[in-house]
């Protein structure tokens, strides 16, 4: 026969064993409910039209530090439910019109993209030969657009607007191609750095 005290001590334990899982339960829902609302870090900027048929992702307004041309980079996508197209009629960068090649774009069909990026990011990148995705070239002036702003841009397509604020970066340097050098004021050089 077991003692009341070693009774009294296992219920002791079971008691504080249940109450610290309800603790750390309580923990761990208030944590999700926090943070259940944040978007997830992204390259760019997204949004869509009013109906939801088209997504714009990925939007970053791109500058080359030795250049005074900027392009921009984006992927737009017909995301509807229905077999109804969209074309893309003009983007606007703080009200300055982008330069797109080739200017005429085929319509957007349900599941297709479109594809917008410098033409030279366009030519390092590996392109699928697919009627489901097309590929833009953008070019504007750069209207002294400083890194880690924003600006705010306008795709206009045939079925409504998409407005959305931009982040200002430059272009993914390749690597090997080029070195960091702290006293150039562009910040980068071809040639190797002295002392190597």
């Amino acid at each position: 026969m077991k003692s009341l005290k070693s009774a009294a001590r296992r219920g002791v334990i079971v008691s504080v064993t249940a109450a610290s899982a309800l603790a750390l339960a309580s923990c761990s829902a208030g944590h999700v409910t926090q943070t259940a609302d944040q978007v997830a870090a992204v390259d760019g900027s997204e949004a869509s039209t009013e109906d939801g048929l088209i997504a714009v992702r990925d939007v970053t307004i791109l500058v080359e530090p030795d250049d005074q041309h900027a392009s921009l980079k984006f992927t737009a996508v017909n995301q509807g439910y229905e077999d109804q197209a969209a074309e893309l009629e003009s983007v606007t960068v703080d009200g300055q019109e982008v330069q797109l090649q080739p200017a005429s774009l085929k319509p957007i069909n349900r599941d297709q993209r479109l594809v917008g990026d410098s033409q030279e990011n366009l030519d390092n990148m590996p392109q699928a030969e697919s009627e489901d995705i097309q590929y833009v070239a953008t070019t504007m002036q750069d209207d002294d657009f400083g890194y880690a702003g924003h600006r705010t841009v306008v795709f206009q397509f045939s079925n409504g607007d998409i407005e959305v604020n931009a982040t200002i970066a430059a272009s993914q340097k390749e690597a090997g191609e080029y070195n960091r050098d702290v006293e150039s004021t562009e910040g980068y050089t071809t040639e190797e750095p002295s002392g190597h």
